[in-house]
Order: C-alpha cells, then structure tokens, then sequence
C-alpha cells in the first residue's frame, strides 16, 4: 500500500479531523463521529483507510497518554473496519444508509463486549467478572449505540463528498 505525497497529506488531515471531532464532541460522553469517519473512509479509501483510523489512534495515545484504557483502541476500530471491507464495495444506493447507520450502531452496542478482551488480559479478569464489567458499561453502550445509529446519517453525504474530492 504505497502513498503517495497526496495521499499522506490527505490521510493525515482526516486522521487530524478525527482526532478533533472526538475531543470536540468529548462534553456529550458516548456521542461521536468515529464510526461515521471509520465507515466513511473505509468505504472511499478500502485498505488505505487503516492509516487515518492509526492516525487517529496515534494522535490519541500521544495527546492523552498511551495508558492500558489506550491498547483496547488498536483493536476495536480494525474491527469495524474489517467489518466495513466485508460489505460490498457498491451497495444499491437504497440500501447504503441502512445499513451503515446499523453496523455503527451495532459498534457502539458492542463497544464494551470489544473492549473486554483487553480488560480480560490487562487485569487478569475471569468470565464473571468481565461480564459484571460489561452490565455494568450497558448504559454508556446503550447511549454510544443511538448516538451512531443517528449519526450514521452522515455517511452516505460524507462518502459522496470524499468521492467527488477524490
């Protein structure tokens, strides 16, 4: 996956855009454009869109301290973007909405049950006690959910814009 000077500028500005969308979406807890983005550029850029969402991961590790609640991050955006590069490429336009706006919500559903494996490892917990810690994030899931499935809106007009800039 070779890039090109273009190609670097470009996917560091969006791997900026998502580090500040988080930040300035931060005073709203679970509301955020990270899946938007994810499926965006996934769906414009395919396999070049692993170094935005790394970007993004990069800056932060750097700008909030690349502590244990950090690693789960190096891991859970790959995911939606695994499950993204699945779809196929052209989806019938009347479904493309649809179906983006369920697989974000669907990743803030299931963004405690993603991020468990590594507070399984890094704090040595057992079954029972990595499902007390996934009941007791249900509510902030719940709200991370809802929060993407509307947010989801925005992606076909953002794969629309990325496309026509490309």
């Amino acid at each position: 996956m070779k890039l090109t000077t273009k190609e670097l500028i470009i996917f560091s500005m969006l791997g900026t855009i998502m580090y500040v969308s988080k930040i300035i979406m931060e005073l709203a807890p679970n509301i955020h454009l990270l899946a938007v983005l994810t499926i965006t550029f996934t769906v414009v850029y395919r396999k070049k869109a692993l170094y935005p969402i790394y970007i993004f991961v990069f800056l932060q590790g750097l700008f909030s301290g690349f502590s244990l609640w950090w690693i789960p991050n190096l891991y859970t955006w790959l995911v939606l973007w695994c499950v993204t590069m699945l779809l196929p490429p052209k989806l019938q336009m009347k479904h493309q909405a649809i179906i983006y706006m369920i697989l974000a919500s669907l990743h803030g559903f299931l963004y405690g049950v993603l991020y468990a494996p590594a507070q399984m490892i890094l704090f040595n917990y057992n079954f029972t006690q990595i499902i007390a810690w996934i009941i007791a994030g249900l509510p902030f899931d719940i709200i991370h959910g809802i929060s993407n499935f509307f947010c989801g809106l925005l992606i076909v007009p953002l794969i629309n814009t990325l496309k026509k800039l490309s």
